[in-house]
């Protein structure tokens, strides 16, 4: 059975601004989708990847993904008016590849570290779904306005990240009976009994959502061009 990767990149990126969705905006003249890709083809364990797109995007995707020569890129999808309709609708595509375990990754994590990546599909030998996060380490509090109320406890409390990773049978199914929306494809394994795991994640593995974080990733793009300079 084999290891896919959906990526998804199917989402407008209204926050940010600008007539270019988010996943398709150069990050050191690089895209975020092209780097989340690059980062998943990277690792012999992948033997399918696949890009869930809005419709309209279809010229900028095959641009960002220009040039990329590998046999495991199978041409993109659309997908639908929600992010839970486009993650079902890219993981029908592959029910007829023989695929036993599939990673779930959205395009504007861009720096996903392979450690990470392995551990999310190690866990998924024992564990119906496992996901990366990261535990909340900062104060919490209730606010009405910008009053703050009462403290809230942090403990058990987790951010998720992506990728987040089945057993490709469970959440297609889990997908089809599920009806609206939901915050992440956890929310939606949950809602059907699946059991998941939690995995360490990586800070490194931050979402761009914001024009702040757009910042941060070019940012991060330098530093991990001066290291590499470095160590050459």
């Amino acid at each position: 059975m084999l290891n896919s990767v959906l990526i998804v990149a199917a989402g407008r990126g209204h926050r940010l601004g600008g007539e270019i969705p988010k996943q398709f905006l150069p990050i050191g003249g690089v895209s975020s989708l092209r780097r989340s890709v690059e980062a998943f083809l990277a690792l012999a364990s992948i033997d399918l990847l696949r890009v869930v797109i809005h419709p309209d995007d279809q010229l900028l995707c095959e641009q960002a993904l220009a040039g990329i020569d590998d046999r495991r890129l199978l041409a993109p999808v659309h997908g639908g008016s929600t992010r839970a309709q486009s993650v079902r609708l890219g993981l029908e595509s592959f029910a007829e590849t023989g695929t036993g375990k599939i990673l779930i990754h959205d395009a504007a994590r861009p720096f996903i570290p392979a450690t990470v990546i392995e551990a999310v599909l190690e866990a998924l030998a024992e564990a119906e779904g496992a996901f990366a996060a990261l535990p909340l380490v900062d104060a919490l509090w209730s606010a009405e306005g910008n009053q703050a109320i009462a403290p809230v406890s942090r403990e058990g409390l987790w951010r998720a990240q992506t990728p987040q990773g089945f057993h490709f049978d469970r959440i297609l199914a889990a997908h089809r009976d599920h009806a609206g929306e939901a915050h992440d494809d956890v929310a939606v394994a949950r809602t059907a009994g699946m059991a998941v795991r939690i995995v360490e994640g990586s800070e490194a593995n931050f979402k761009i959502t914001t024009a702040a974080d757009l910042e941060r990733a070019q940012a991060e793009v330098k530093r991990l061009e001066q290291a590499s300079g470095k160590q050459a």
